[in-house]
């Protein structure tokens, strides 16, 4: 995955975690795609000042997601739930209903046994 898109979902799940001056510099960064040199007239601080800021709030970011997780869970789930939609379909179209159901009931778990 690209690391701008990477970081930017990182973002959506711990940027509130983030100080003040963190969340500015990276939403600026990634989600508004400014230069460094943008960011430092924005804040008003110099380009080395942003870069030192945008490269600790990364190194944040990351220890939140290697600590808490959300990122990888929310991925997981979606798998899951994506693999649910296909089995329910295949049962719509006439498949073995017993072997849909109990692999519909296998992603189930899956889910519930990462939030235990």
């Amino acid at each position: 995955m690209d690391k701008s898109i990477e970081i930017s979902l990182l973002f959506d799940f711990y940027g509130q975690l983030l100080s003040e001056k963190q969340h500015q510099a990276v939403s600026l960064y990634y989600n508004d795609d400014l230069s460094l040199s943008e960011v430092s007239e924005v804040m008003g601080i110099t380009r080395q000042g942003v870069r030192d800021l945008v490269k600790r709030s990364e190194a944040e970011l990351y220890e939140y997601e290697e600590k808490l997780g959300l990122y990888k869970r929310f991925e997981q789930v979606g798998e899951s739930a994506s693999r649910i939609r296909e089995l329910a379909e295949g049962l719509s179209h006439g498949k073995n209903p017993e072997i849909c159901a109990r692999l519909i009931i296998d992603e189930v778990d899956k889910i519930t046994e990462q939030e235990a």
